[in-house]
């Protein structure tokens, strides 16, 4: 059985987050005057999608609200007023592109706790086989280990919309540390598979990959005690 991707929802919305490298203060309420050039039906849609490849070309740093209006054909006012600050917009495309790991919780309810391991790992990995996806996810990793502000939003966003949301489904002792260490053990993979591209994991086939995760993740999410030595 092989690794398949869900879906990509088509929209977020954005958190909340703090200042912007334009220093532009964030404008919500009412549309900004000056601004009806590009504005319509649409409008937020396209800022976002241009927001999503200035943070994927430029990453967090070099990206800015003028530059996300610039590209969407729009006044920086004009994303202020959709989105809000730089953080915020970051906030959205991250949920547009992370949107096929939000469904995890939601997997996981559907099913027992018997091959809850394999089930994670599968799904996960199966998100970052799919080139359409791996590549958003890609641009998102590298804003977020570069950049503290991004990883603050990134965090944020993990954190409560699957880490939060699994650790609920979880009938175990200490839930919320359980994920963190399931979640450690994919990230390790991520990260020396997809980003740094370390051999012989890089080329590993993967149902490989799967096989030798599952019992790992299995015992981290299931298992009524993972301290060593417990029930001994």
């Amino acid at each position: 059985m092989s690794a398949t991707a869900p879906g990509t929802p088509s929209g977020a919305s954005a958190n909340d987050g703090t200042g912007d490298a334009t220093g532009d203060a964030p404008r919500r309420r009412g549309r900004p005057a000056g601004t009806r050039a590009g504005a319509g039906a649409g409008t937020r849609e396209r800022i976002l999608a241009a927001a999503r490849e200035e943070f994927s070309v430029h990453g967090f740093d070099k990206t800015s609200v003028r530059s996300i209006g610039k590209a969407a054909g729009v006044d920086a006012a004009l994303v202020h007023h959709y989105f809000g600050t730089k953080e915020q917009v970051f906030a959205a495309a991250i949920e547009v592109s992370f949107g096929p790991a939000l469904e995890l919780p939601a997997a996981l309810a559907a099913g027992d706790s018997e091959g809850m391991g394999e089930r994670v790992a599968r799904f996960m990995l199966g998100i970052w086989e799919n080139p359409v996806t791996r590549e958003p996810l890609l641009a998102i990793v590298r804003s977020a280990v570069t950049n503290e502000r991004a990883a603050a939003v990134f965090r944020g966003l993990v954190g409560r919309r699957v880490l939060a949301r699994v650790a609920g489904e979880l009938r175990v002792p200490d839930p919320e540390f359980r994920v963190q260490l399931a979640a450690a053990q994919l990230v390790g993979i991520i990260m020396l598979r997809y980003v740094v591209k370390v051999e012989p994991i890089a080329s590993a086939e993967p149902d490989d990959l799967v096989a030798l995760v599952a019992p790992t993740l299995q015992r981290y999410l299931t298992d009524p005690d993972v301290r060593p030595g417990a029930g001994a």
